[in-house]
Parts: C-alpha cells; structure tokens; sequence
C-alpha cells in the first residue's frame, strides 16, 4: 500500500524552459514509481530497488496545486506543466486516488497549458479534460505558436513487450501504448513519442531503429524526442547496477560492451552520442518526422 503524506509544494518553477520538453512548471502527484523501469534517473537508496514500496501519495496536492495556480494567474504568469517530471502520472494507483484526474480539472480551471509524459494507457480516461484544456489554455507569450494547450508524449525504450517486461517490469505493455498513442493523435491532440532512453545493442539496431521509425510514421506521431541512456549510481538499488545485473541475466553477450560504457562515467561515449544524435536526424528525415514539439506544432497545422 503506498504511503499517504502532506507536502508543502506541489508545483515547481522551473529554473530555465527545456528546449524539447518546453517545462515552465513541474507538477507530481506521486512520489517514487511502481513502473519500475531500471534505467529511471530518480533510482538509488532513497527509494531503494523495488521503486514501488517507496510509493507515495501527495493527498493535499490538489488543495496545494489550486492554491499555487491561482496565485500563478493572478500575476499573469502562465507557462506550461509538466504532469510528472519525476514519475508517472497514471500509475496503477491512479484508479483509487485520481489526483492525476482532479488536477487537471484544477489545471482547466486556471487555463494553464500542459504537457503530460506517460508509458501509460490509463490517459485515455482523461481525454475529455483534456480537450477542454486544449481549447482555453492561455500560453506564455513566447509560444504562441504553438497554438495549443496541451501536448502528450508517450515514452518507450523499446517497442517490443518482452524486452519492456525486463527493463520497465510495472509499467504498461508497449503495445498497448501504442494503441492509447494512435488514440491521442485521432483525438487531434499534439502527440508524440520520447525515446527516452534507446537501449544499446537491444532496441537502437538498424533493425529496431526502422521498425520504430515506420511505425510512427503509419502512426502519423507529430514529434519524436530521441536520447541515448544515462544510468547513476554504484549501490544495488542504483540504476548503473540493476541495469548491469540485468544485461547480465538476461543479454549475456553484452556485458562487455556495458561494463566498457560505464566503467568510469554515467553517460555513453561521446562517439556513440554523436553518432547516435546524427543516426536519430537522418531516420527523421527519411520518415519525415518532426524533431521537436514546436517544430511539429506549426508543421500540424499547415
């Protein structure tokens, strides 16, 4: 059973906007992740390797989010938010609590824009929500050109469910994401996909790499925003171990090639990510695929 606790902040100023995700704000109503996925960013002792006993939920978040938002408001101060920056925003206990839910209705309420990130299906329930908010949202002036207040990015490592089942045990079946994805872009919202991140040698081959490009492309996905991997930490519940551990057990004949990329740092080498970064340019070019939500924005409504 997650933990029920009360915070003091549930929305977060962002220091500088990101030029792919386009973050004014940060909102989660949840802590920790019961999506379990091996490589996440937010993995080490704090919530230890089974991400999904360290669950909690934020039950005064949508007082704290109203509150927040109207003083936001008051100032003029719209900008986007991100719904969630440090763990899914449609997890299984979603169903129960509906924060997720009641927070876009407060979202709605002071017509702020938004950009959700999920590797979930549940967000189908929400579609009408959603609309209302992509109708009456008003956008910081700098965007726009965007022409619309909410954006949805559905994230995968990998389009193949028994891959998925190793790397992101908890979280919904990739295929089944691909069914909730071609539901957003037939609802017309700004839809896309975050590769974040590609596995090396498992869901980044020649192979893969096409399979996942045309299948978007059928899709008609607006954007695509490709990364390499980062993995942290040396403690068992790091993200660097049970990655390891996991290439290990499951993917024997890569260990090597791991162990190499992350024997003295987080990230890949520097000649992957550049490669990587130009493989990324020129399958979007072939396809024909958008390499940013602003991009795509104005590319959408030609």
């Amino acid at each position: 059973m997650p933990k029920e606790i009360q915070v003091k902040s549930v929305l977060n100023k962002t220091k500088k906007r990101d030029s792919w995700f386009l973050d004014d704000y940060t909102f989660n109503p949840y802590s920790s992740c019961s999506f379990n996925c091996l490589y996440c960013y937010i993995r080490g002792s704090k919530y230890g390797i089974n991400l999904e006993q360290s669950l909690s939920v934020k039950t005064n978040a949508i007082e704290l989010l109203d509150r927040q938002l109207s003083n936001r408001a008051k100032k003029g101060q719209y900008g986007i938010i991100i719904v969630s920056s440090a763990t899914d925003p449609y997890l299984q206990i979603e169903k129960k609590y509906e924060l997720t839910r009641r927070a876009l209705e407060v979202i709605l309420k002071h017509q702020f824009p938004l950009h959700i990130i999920t590797k979930s299906d549940l967000i189908e329930r929400d579609f009408d929500l959603l609309k209302q908010i992509e109708q009456t949202a008003i956008l910081p002036e700098d965007l726009k050109s965007l022409k619309s207040g909410v954006m949805i990015s559905f994230s995968f490592s990998t389009l193949r469910d028994e891959v998925a089942k190793v790397f992101e045990p908890g979280a919904t079946k990739p295929s089944n994401r691909l069914v909730a994805l071609e539901k957003a872009i037939g609802h017309d919202f700004l839809t896309g996909v975050s590769l974040m991140p590609l596995l090396p040698y498992i869901s980044d081959t020649t192979e893969q790499l096409h399979h996942a490009f045309s299948t978007f492309k059928t899709m008609k996905v607006h954007y695509l925003l490709p990364a390499t991997i980062t993995l942290f930490g040396d403690d068992q519940a790091s993200s660097k171990i049970l990655m390891l551990n996991a290439i290990k057990k499951h993917y024997p004949d890569l260990v090597g090639k791991y162990n190499k990329f992350f024997s003295t740092g987080s990230e890949m080498p520097y000649f992957y990510r550049d490669a990587f970064y130009k493989k990324m340019k020129e399958l979007c070019e072939e396809y024909g695929l958008n390499d940013g939500i602003i991009k795509a924005a104005i590319a959408k409504r030609r």
